[in-house]
């Protein structure tokens, strides 16, 4: 094994939290991330906005009733941010869009975390969940 690429993995700090799925929920996830990413002394911007859209694709695309969501940012040993939302539809993952959508009132949440993120995917799992995940490394946020 690379003990390299496992090093930069290993997790300095880590927050988890359920949330129900709801947009009561979702406006939380953004605010308790924020309280977060404050006292790990982290800038705001812009992993706020990349877990206010995953957190509202989960209330919105990712509901099932009676069944909530959870909100996990993971900051790595190497300063890499990795903010999870997990929910219970995972027949439903998203795609990348090749070109942006239409003009609507909705459709661009996932466009914000690609372009906001210097990365970002999908890992199905376990059954029958999903998780969206978007990484910032060290130099986009600080």
């Amino acid at each position: 094994m690379n003990q390299g690429i496992a090093a930069s993995r290993t997790p300095l700090h880590q927050f988890t939290v359920p949330l129900s799925a709801t947009r009561r929920g979702a406006r939380l996830a953004r605010l308790l991330a924020t309280e977060q990413l404050d006292a790990w002394g982290l800038p705001l911007d812009p992993a706020r906005l990349i877990v206010a859209e995953l957190a509202t694709n989960a209330v919105l695309h990712g509901r099932v009733p009676g069944r909530g969501f959870r909100l996990t940012l993971t900051v790595t040993v190497d300063g890499v941010l990795r903010i999870e939302v997990a929910d219970p539809r995972g027949e439903s993952a998203p795609v990348a869009r090749d070109a942006p959508p239409e003009p609507a009132e909705s459709g661009y949440g996932l466009l914000l975390v690609e372009e906001s993120a210097d990365r970002w995917g999908v890992l199905p799992g376990p059954f029958p969940r999903k998780t969206v995940w978007a990484e910032l490394e060290p130099g986009r946020f600080r």
